[in-house]
């Protein structure tokens, strides 16, 4: 690779402890082994020189009027490059077998299967692995035409081909190139294991044809338990699949992004690890999983968390950190990878994220609020690890944290952190006499409504008729657009109407909308950044629950035109549409999801009624109507 593909031109695959990206290329850019967190095997996509890749794909010459497309099989985890060219149609489709086990493996295999299904295409392999995100040597042993091991530091990779493939060295990698004719397929299959693992036995194809039926079924069982059923059943089925892709099943702790280091500005220092449990995120999920129908998804992760509180590992002592690993290790040290140049020049790179070091006390509230969403927090162990949460609670919520959004420009009193701080104490109190369990209750209301009145008075803001981002500032934040949909305040209440009113000027741009303005509001880094996805289906959410049904539906749909071709969002759109940040995103799925359920709710509501926010359609606004019509008939446009 000479280039960089963007980053909307990938599809992910995965087995459920890790995952890979796959460009419309036929480019394997990105994968880490054995877990989402571990060092790279290929990591391309952040330095196109040094990262390593393997590439399959139909050699086809410039300029011969081919094409090339990638799709997911309806409903699966498995992706689909097509070539067609004026000598024929073929494909490769990649998949990773799912390891749904508690517990964690080392051995992971990467399936890659070429077919012709007209006329004939000659297929080129390249597979050059670059460990440690391609700091490491590795070492190359050809056992035969047709198996080769790279033996790196601490994992091993197999390459293992079919008949009719002949695998050869050329340096330290290895390639491959080979013809098939309509009706014929091979097989490429990588497998990672620990080192000194011995080879698995050399792959047939009719076996590797009975993994990906196998893959298949897998996918389309899981999804049989979706109860959604609404007018975005394929984008809803599609991001399904994303949030379960990028769970680490042993444990059940969602990832926030299968990457690292993609720039939320190309070029800038905005470039994070993601590949992280974030308590918040995951918390958000547990109700759009159980609203989905998917009970034991969401009931692990409320085990993780509530083994996570009775462990009490945090560095700082506190019930909770804002992010673990997934095994739910709290130390994540971050370093910068030098040597990678950074995706399109985008540099530091970073591995690990110094922001698991922050105070965000609103995650205490998303956590409260998941703790109580399955309904057996009766249970003695999940009430017990919920008190403790709010005995702590009591104590600490009155102090400035570094927010929602992990900014490094320093502490303040964010309106966000003290509505999530209301929730905890609002849920456990809801929880203590619903299920009878003893807890201070008098000394948790006290708390509550002590933070009802603080952000009243203090985070709405007189002049601007909005709730701003902290107390001293008047600047907005899209985080607050969860303000009705927690339940502090009524979707229709005028100062919620006139706070998204307000939004709607400052923060969104053409149904995008931005985090904040870091420019009137510091956050300590350099730079700018696109419109954030979450914070845009929120406001599709918010304005949905509002009664403004022609806005939302609007909005909605618009924001699902920003998808890439095969229904992935990453973090951020950029100012011409191009997709940023980390991908793909999986609280940018989430939210897609919740919008989707609400929007639906709400259009079910109105049913056959007129418009429901007498604004007429947004992309009518401000169109003057003509004083005299067109005769029908006439010809004119």
């Amino acid at each position: 690779m000479t280039d960089y593909p963007p980053i909307a031109e990938h599809g992910m695959i995965g087995d459920l402890q890790t995952a890979a990206l796959v460009s419309s290329s036929g480019h394997i850019d990105w994968w880490c082994t054995p877990r989402f967190d571990s060092p790279s095997v290929f990591a391309s996509l952040l330095d196109s020189e040094r990262g390593g890749h393997c590439r399959l794909a139909a050699d086809l010459a410039s300029g011969s009027g081919s094409t090339v497309r990638q799709l997911y099989l309806s409903d699966t985890a498995i992706l689909v490059t097509r070539f067609m060219a004026p000598e024929g149609v073929g494909e490769v489709a990649d998949f990773m077998v799912p390891l749904d086990s508690t517990a964690p493996q080392d051995r992971h295999r990467l399936v890659r299967v070429a077919r012709v299904v007209r006329g004939s295409l000659s297929f080129a392999l390249a597979c050059r692995p670059r460990f440690d995100y391609g700091r490491a040597p590795h070492e190359l042993a050809l056992a035969d035409d047709h198996t080769a091991v790279f033996r790196g530091p601490g994992t091993d990779l197999c390459v293992q081909s079919t008949t009719g493939v002949s695998l050869r060295a050329e340096g330290d990698d290895v390639t491959a190139r080979f013809t098939l004719a309509a009706g014929q397929a091979a097989a490429i299959v990588l497998t990672s294991a620990a080192s000194g693992h011995s080879a698995p036995p050399r792959p047939s194809l009719e076996g590797v044809i009975d993994d990906l039926e196998g893959c298949r079924s897998f996918w389309l069982s899981w999804l049989r338990s979706c109860t959604y059923h609404g007018r975005w059943q394929d984008m809803v089925n599609r991001s399904a699949i994303t949030l379960k892709l990028l769970t680490y099943a042993p444990t059940g702790a969602p990832i926030a992004a299968a990457t690292m280091g993609l720039p939320e500005q190309i070029g800038g220092e905005r470039n994070w690890d993601y590949r992280y449990t974030w308590v918040r995120d995951g918390s958000l999920s547990v109700r759009a999983l159980i609203d989905l129908g998917f009970q034991e998804e969401a009931h692990a992760f409320r085990r993780w968390l509530r083994d996570r509180i009775e462990a009490r590992e945090t560095p700082q002592g506190d019930p909770l950190q804002i992010m673990y690993r997934v095994d739910g290790d709290p130390y994540l040290t971050e370093e910068v990878l030098d040597h990678l140049e950074g995706y399109r020049g985008s540099h530091p790179v970073r591995a690990g994220n110094a922001a698991a070091d922050q105070l965000q006390l609103d995650i205490y509230g998303e956590a409260s609020d998941a703790l109580i969403v399955g309904g057996d927090i009766g249970a003695i162990r999940g009430w017990k690890a919920l008190s403790d949460v709010l005995e702590w609670l009591t104590d600490h919520w009155d102090q400035p944290d570094e927010g929602i959004w992990e900014t490094r420009g320093g502490r303040q009193n964010f309106t966000y952190s003290r509505l999530m701080t209301w929730v905890a104490f609002d849920r456990g109190i809801k929880a203590a006499y619903a299920f009878s369990r003893p807890g201070d209750t008098l000394g948790w209301t006290r708390a509550r409504d002590t933070v009802f009145r603080q952000i009243v008075e203090h985070g709405w803001h007189q002049k601007r008729q909005a709730f701003v981002q902290h107390y001293d500032t008047e600047v907005l934040d899209a985080s607050l657009l969860l303000m009705p949909k927690v339940g502090f305040i009524s979707p229709r209440d005028p100062d919620w109407l006139s706070t998204l009113d307000a939004m709607d000027e400052e923060l969104v741009s053409d149904s995008l909308v931005y985090r904040y303005d870091p420019a009137a509001s510091p956050d300590g880094l350099r730079g700018s950044e696109g419109t954030f996805n979450l914070c845009s289906f929120f406001y599709v959410e918010a304005l949905a629950r509002s009664g403004r049904l022609a806005q939302a539906r609007y909005a909605f749909d618009k924001m699902l035109t920003y998808a890439n071709h095969v229904g992935l969002f990453a973090e951020e759109i950029g100012p011409s549409g191009e997709q940023l940040g980390n991908f793909p995103q999986a609280f940018t799925h989430l939210a897609l999801v919740t919008a989707a359920m609400a929007l639906d709710e709400e259009l079910a509501k109105a049913g056959s009624r007129p418009r429901a926010d007498g604004q007429g359609h947004p992309a009518t606004r401000g169109l003057k109507v003509p004083t005299e019509t067109t005769p029908a008939g006439s010809g004119r446009g």
